[in-house]
C-alpha cells in the first residue's frame, strides 16, 4: 500500500510500534478460536452419532466436502468485509465489529444442536470476514511508506497467528475428543472473547491507524477520489495474478485440516510410548514449525537480499509453492505404507507438515507485506480482502480435491499435489522478469520516496 509519510508519533516496543502487538495478541486470539474450531471441525462431523461423544456421523467425503464450504465462505467473506473498512467504518471499527460477530459465532458452535452448529458457523464466517482484511492491512498501516520493518512487522505479526494455531488444537482437540465436541468449540469461544477485550483496551495504540479515509480530517482523504495512475494499474494486475498463485498454494496447503486431519485419524498408527496421540495435535504441527523455523527463514532471506541475489516477493512465493508442494511426497510414502502394513508411520506425517511449513513462510508473510505495498490506500481493505477471497477458493479447491481421495485413492491425490505445486512454481520463476516490471520498483527501498 503506497501511503502517505506523515503517521504521528506512537510508542515502539523492541523497534516497532506498540500497536503492532495489540494487532499481534488480537490476531492471537482469533486464530485461537478459528484453529480450535478447525482442528475439530471434520473429526465432529465423521464421529459416529451414538456413543460418549457423539457426532454428525458423516462420511469423509461429504465432511470435506462441507469443510471446503466454510472455509471458503470464510475468506470470501472478506471481500464484503473489506468493501465496508474502505466506504463505511474504516478498518478499525470493521476489526471490532468482526471480533463480536466471533464472539457470538464460537459461542454458538457451543451449544449441542444441530442448528446451533450451523448458525455458529455463519457468525463466524461474517466475524472472520471483517476482521480478517483489515487487522493485517492495519499493520501495514503502522509503518511509513518505504519502512525497512514493515517485512519484520509481518513476520511478528504472523508469529502471532501461529502462537494462537499452536495451542488451539492441542487445548481445544484434547478437550473436544476427549470430553465433548461441544467444550473444545466453548474453549475457542472463550479465547475470541479474550481477543476481543484486548483490541478494545489496546485502541490508545492505534491513534490514526485504521480511520475511515473518508472522512475529510483523514490525511489520505485525497486519495480516495483520484483515478489510479498507470502505475497503480499495473500494481494492481500483478497483485491479481499473484491471487492466483495464492489459490494454488492454498488450495494444496489446506488439506490438512481436510484429507490430512481425517487421515491421521483414520490409517495413521498413533501411538507413541504406549499413548494414542489424538489426531487434532497434528493440527499444532506446521504452527510449532513456524515458531521455531521463522527467525530462521527470515534471517535465511534477509541473508540472501544483502548478497544482492533474487529475493523479491514473487520468487520466495514461488520457491514456498514448490517448497510445499514436496511435502506431498512424504504423504505419499505414508499411502505406500498404509498399503502394505495397514497403517502409516507417524513420522511421514510430521515430514509433510515440516516441508508445509518452511514453504508457508517463505511465501505467506510476504505476500501480506507485498499487498500493502502495493495496493492503492483507496482500495487497501478491499483488495486484503480479495487476497483472502483468493485464500478461500484455496481452501475450496483443497475440498474438492480431497473429497477425490475416496475414489481415486490418497497416494494418487498427494502425487497429483507434488507435481502439480512444482510445475506452477518453475512457471513463476520462468515469468520472474516481466512480471517484476509490473511493480514499478515497489519492493525497492531506493524509490520508497517516489510514489
Amino acid at each position: 500500500m503506497i501511503q502517505n509519510n506523515s503517521l504521528p508519533e506512537t510508542k515502539t516496543i523492541f523497534g516497532h510500534p506498540a500497536g503492532l502487538y495489540v494487532l499481534f495478541f488480537t490476531e492471537l486470539w482469533e486464530r485461537f478460536s478459528y484453529y480450535g474450531m478447525r482442528a475439530l471441525f471434520t473429526l465432529f462431523l465423521v464421529a459416529k452419532t451414538q456413543g460418549d461423544n457423539p457426532g454428525f456421523g458423516w462420511t469423509n467425503s461429504e465432511a470435506i466436502a462441507l469443510y471446503g464450504w466454510y472455509t471458503m465462505l470464510v475468506y470470501l467473506a472478506s471481500v464484503p468485509g473489506g468493501w465496508i473498512a474502505d466506504n463505511l467504518l474504516g478498518q478499525k471499527k470493521t476489526v471490532l465489529l468482526g471480533g463480536a460477530l466471533l464472539c457470538v459465532g464460537h459461542t454458538i458452535l457451543a451449544f449441542d444442536t444441530e442448528f446451533s452448529f450451523y448458525l455458529g458457523c455463519f457468525f463466524v464466517i461474517l466475524g472472520v470476514g471483517c476482521l480478517k482484511p483489515n487487522i493485517s492491512s492495519m499493520v501495514g498501516g503502522l509503518y511509513p511508506a518505504g519502512d525497512e520493518r514493515r517485512d519484520l512487522g509481518f513476520y511478528i505479526f504472523y508469529m502471532g497467528i501461529n502462537i494462537g494455531g499452536f495451542t488451539a488444537p492441542l487445548l481445544c482437540g484434547w478437550v473436544g475428543e476427549t470430553y465433548n465436541w461441544h467444550y473444545g468449540f466453548g474453549l475457542a469461544a472463550i479465547g475470541m472473547l479474550v481477543g476481543q477485550i484486548t483490541y478494545m483496551y489496546g485502541q490508545k495504540y492505534l491513534v490514526g491507524v485504521g480511520d475511515f479515509i473518508g472522512k475529510s480530517s483523514h490525511p489520505d482523504n485525497e486519495l480516495r477520489n483520484r483515478k489510479l495512475t498507470a502505475i497503480e494499474k499495473d500494481r494492481v494486475k500483478v497483485l491479481l495474478i499473484s491471487f492466483l498463485l495464492i489459490i494454488v498454494f492454498w488450495g494444496a496447503f489446506e488439506q490438512a485440516g481436510g484429507l490430512m486431519n481425517l487421515y491421521a485419524k483414520q490409517k495413521t498408527d498413533r501411538m507413541l510410548m504406549g499413548i494414542e496421540i489424538p489426531a487434532s495435535w497434528f493440527q499444532s504441527l506446521n504452527s510449532f514449525f513456524i515458531i521455531t523455523l521463522a527467525v530462521g527463514v527470515g534471517a535465511f532471506w534477509m541473508r540472501v537480499k544483502l548478497k544482492g541475489k533474487e529475493a523479491s516477493s514473487l520468487y520466495k512465493i514461488a520457491i514456498g509453492i514448490i517448497i510445499m508442494g514436496w511435502g506431498f511426497l512424504f504423504m505419499r510414502f505414508a499411502a505406500m505404507d498404509y498399503e502394505l502394513f495397514g497403517k502409516s508411520a507417524m513420522y511421514w506425517l510430521v515430514l509433510a507438515y515440516l516441508f508445509h511449513t518452511i514453504g508457508e513462510l517463505c511465501a505467506s508473510p510476504v505476500s501480506l507485506s507485498f499487498i500493502t505495498k502495493l495496493a492503492p490506500v483507496k482500495y487497501a481493505a478491499s483488495i486484503m480482502g480479495l487476497y483472502w477471497a483468493a485464500t478461500g477458493l484455496g481452501n475450496k479447491l483443497a475440498a474438492s480435491i480431497g473429497g477425490f481421495a475416496e475414489t481415486a485413492g490418497e497416494k494418487q491425490i498427494f502425487t497429483g499435489i507434488f507435481i502439480f505445486c512444482t510445475v506452477i512454481g518453475v512457471l513463476v520463476l520462468l515469468l520472474l522478469k516481466p512480471l517484476k516490471r509490473l511493480t514499478h520498483g515497489a519492493e525497492d527501498l531506493a524509490q520508497k520516496n517516489k510514489v
